[in-house]
């Protein structure tokens, strides 16, 4: 009898140990979730809604309430440009005028104002005019035309060919220009390379009516500038002497000396004459 009792007393503690360790390890285990909890609402940042794309659209496709959808997205972090509400996409003043894609866009990217149309507008080159800009075509070729490496978005320097006073001048006359249109094409992820006849370029009415006049009285040629360069070319002027390093002699009229004459007058009567005399200064 005293030995089941005690071979009951045992296993009970045994028990009771086994008990108590998986409380201790459930504990842990409930500790480092509850750590781990309070380290993410620490690192929690405040979101806002916005639209981003359902699915992918090209460009000049019309942009439909089946392509979008909403997400959280980082307050912080918002594009510019970004629509927050359905209503801003749609518009119902604008019945049944939809807004149409002015680059392509892939799913679950944001959708910004800079990527679409005005509800009821096409695709077009007028879109793409900023605030007080104007379009303007220049007519290139193979060599002008940077060998058909241009794609619309690009930025181009302009540089006018022409007579000059009788010299042969190549100078800059744009910088930093922004083409907005291949040809008939506008479409800013076409890939496809295309010989052009014309670019048409972003530019004020001032830039528009230079461009004019340089293209009358002369040949424009582009130059492609890097997607990544920020400078500004400054202003840039070469002739054939200055191009093939040939000095211009600079000739020099010198002055005859004039003879200093001196003169005293008299008075003969009614007349008044003069004598010359030494000076003596």
């Amino acid at each position: 009898m005293r030995l089941v009792f005690g071979l009951v007393l045992i296993i009970g503690v045994g028990l009771a140990g086994f008990a108590v360790w998986t409380a201790k390890g459930r504990f842990d285990q409930y500790q480092t979730v509850l750590a781990s909890q309070q380290e993410r609402l620490a690192q929690a940042v405040d979101v806002a809604e916005i639209f981003v794309m359902a699915k992918e659209i090209r460009y000049g496709q019309e942009l439909t309430q089946e392509h979008v959808r909403k997400v959280r997205w980082p307050a912080d972090a918002i594009p510019e440009g970004a629509y927050t509400t359905l209503e801003e996409i749609f518009p119902e003043t604008v019945e049944g005028a939809l807004r149409t894609a002015t680059r392509a866009m892939d799913a679950n990217e944001p959708i910004l104002k800079a990527k679409v149309t005005a509800p009821g507008d096409t695709a077009g080159v007028a879109s793409r005019l900023k605030r007080g800009m104007r379009a303007f075509a220049i007519s290139v070729n193979v060599t002008s035309g940077v060998s058909g490496l241009l794609r619309p978005g690009d930025r181009v320097d302009v540089y006018w060919s022409g007579p000059i006073q009788d010299r042969e001048v190549t100078k800059l006359i744009q910088s930093n220009l922004s083409l907005i249109a291949i040809d008939q094409n506008a479409d800013m992820d076409e890939a496809t390379p295309t010989i052009a006849r014309t670019v048409t370029v972003q530019a004020s009415p001032q830039d528009v009516a230079s461009l004019a006049q340089a293209q009358r009285t002369g040949v424009l040629s582009l130059s492609l500038v890097g997607a990544s360069d920020d400078t500004l070319a400054t202003a840039i002027e070469v002739d054939q002497n200055r191009l093939l390093g040939i000095e211009e002699e600079e000739i020099v009229i010198e002055k005859a000396e004039v003879e200093e004459v001196c003169t005293i007058r008299t008075r003969r009567g009614a007349d008044v004459v003069e004598i010359p005399i030494p000076c003596t200064n």
